[in-house]
């Protein structure tokens, strides 16, 4: 079986013009395309055991000194440290996570919508 130059030719051509097509029409796909989530937060704010207070996306202010008084400090432990860790299980069992802190603020969050946009 001879392969003439006119069929080689044709091979070729029909191998360019498929390569061609192939990069015009396929497109590349990320993992995420089109898609955001969207986060709401909230932060305790510390300011001793009697004051301490969640602020709320919707603005709200909840004093945390009820939850507090619940629960005995060990003895030789730190006051902020316990109080505000009591506070950060509390928002945890609503679902939110730890986002970020300050000396005298913990910031969380959690997710509310996932939406595409195709």
């Amino acid at each position: 079986m001879e392969i003439t130059m006119k069929k080689l030719s044709i091979l070729f051509a029909l191998l360019a013009v498929g390569g061609v097509s192939m990069i015009i029409f396929s497109r590349p796909v990320s993992a995420q395309t089109g898609t955001f989530q969207t986060y709401e937060y909230v932060t305790i704010r510390w300011s001793g055991r009697d004051n301490t207070h969640l602020i709320r996306a919707n603005g709200s202010v909840e004093f945390l000194k009820p939850l507090l008084m619940k629960v005995t400090r060990p003895d030789r432990s730190d006051d902020r440290s316990y109080y505000m860790n009591v506070a950060m299980n509390a928002v945890a069992k609503e679902g939110y996570e730890f986002a970020g802190m300050t000396s005298d603020e913990i910031v969380m969050k959690r997710l509310v919508a996932s939406q595409s946009s195709k």
